[in-house]
């Protein structure tokens, strides 16, 4: 990265130049460093917890990784391009593409993860979890059992086994893919404006600059009227 690698050409060779080889491969390794956090951030195209980084670089020192992760936002500010690399009030990162350029180049996106048949059952667990898999398949038909197993498998609910049936869930990760709150009850009031907006209980297959914002604010109400 441009600014790491104005450090290492700096370095002097001659007389010491035993302490500049070791300079350059601590800098060539806080280089790879970043970059995986860069690809991990790219990969995952959703927030990371620094539990998940510290995974991806071997280390157990979340401050530690928290500080290269820092160093790589400051690095995106300096770049000053399209994509930013945040870091959320919650702790974790983000790479996304900056306010004002979404919505002008989503038509070019890949197919939506999910086709509209999951992605309204999806919708009816979010918003009416903890839900039982039996009141799911009543509702949504007996297309729900492929539905669940999808949804499963993309990581975006839970199923406990409750007696002979089963407790569905969504995930964080879920939660992160739509930009919603992990809180479930402040989730169910933005997925109430959601509905409303559009007419019908289905989520669209991913949210605008403008509703990530609404439900951004949203969050931010909510928790400001608990801590009163």
């Amino acid at each position: 990265m441009t600014a790491l690698t104005a450090d290492v050409a700096s370095a002097g060779c001659g007389e010491g130049g035993g302490r500049v080889s070791v300079k350059r491969t601590l800098d060539e390794d806080l280089m790879e460093k970043l970059r995986l956090i860069e690809a991990a951030l790219y990969v995952a195209g959703r927030p990371l917890d620094l539990k998940t980084l510290c995974g991806i670089l071997g280390s157990r020192s979340e401050d530690k990784i928290r500080k290269l992760a820092r160093m790589l936002v400051e690095e995106y500010k300096r770049r000053n391009g399209a994509i930013e690399v945040l870091e959320l009030d919650d702790g974790r990162f983000v790479m996304q593409l900056k306010m004002g350029y979404a919505d002008r180049v989503k038509k070019l996106a890949i197919r939506p993860l999910l086709t509209i048949g999951p992605l309204r059952t999806l919708s009816y667990i979010a918003f009416r979890q903890p839900v039982t898999q039996k009141q799911v398949i009543e509702v949504r038909g007996k297309h729900a059992y492929n539905h669940i197993r999808e949804l499963l498998k993309m990581g975006f609910i839970t199923r406990e086994r409750c007696g002979k049936d089963f407790i569905l869930r969504t995930t964080d990760f879920f939660a992160d893919y739509f930009g919603l709150s992990r809180n479930i009850q402040i989730m169910k009031h933005q997925l109430k404006r959601i509905f409303e907006k559009r007419g019908e209980e289905t989520l669209p297959a991913s949210l605008g600059d403008e509703d990530k914002k609404e439900m951004a604010e949203i969050e931010e109400q909510a928790f400001k009227q608990e801590s009163r």
